[in-house]
């Protein structure tokens, strides 16, 4: 098993643990709705998430796979990218967290930034203008490390 597939398998198994200990349902569709979104390191969006249910001999429709997307966001369990309309699995969801995402415009990466400075700067920024925040989030586009050593090389 490579280290990226049990990276995989063990954060399904945290995050149905999640859901058990929170008293909601991870059904079988959000699961694999959840899979497929933690399976690639590019944003997906909903229409190929319906695209590669529909392969799968699962009955998905738009509002079925739109429902299990929300049903995951508000588990924290996934992030929206608001600039791609498309989502990406969550690398901390045991506490709720303000989605800080870096964006490869080369090779469509997205990692997550988990900052607890980067969330204190935000806020004090945020507090200076008296403006009340009810969540904060962060997309930063640009080369990630592989895509920005490679330009260097050429």
């Amino acid at each position: 098993m490579t280290a990226h597939r049990h990276h995989h398998q063990e954060a399904l198994s945290h995050a149905e643990a999640l859901c058990t200990a929170r008293g909601v349902r991870l059904t079988p569709l959000r699961r694999r709705v959840l899979e497929l979104v933690q399976s690639r390191t590019e944003a997906v969006k909903a229409y190929d998430l319906l695209a590669q249910l529909s392969t799968e001999d699962h009955a998905a429709k738009p509002p079925t796979v739109y429902r299990a997307l929300d049903f995951l966001l508000e588990q924290g369990l996934i992030h929206r990218v608001d600039s791609l309309n498309a989502f990406v699995g969550c690398n901390h969801p045991d506490t709720p967290h303000a989605a800080h995402l870096l964006l490869c415009a080369r090779c469509g990466r997205v990692e997550e930034l988990y900052s607890d400075a980067v969330d204190a700067a935000i806020a004090k920024a945020v507090a200076a203008t008296g403006f009340v925040a009810r969540h904060a989030r962060l997309e930063v586009q640009g080369l990630c490390a592989a895509c920005a050593a490679a330009t260097q090389d050429d």
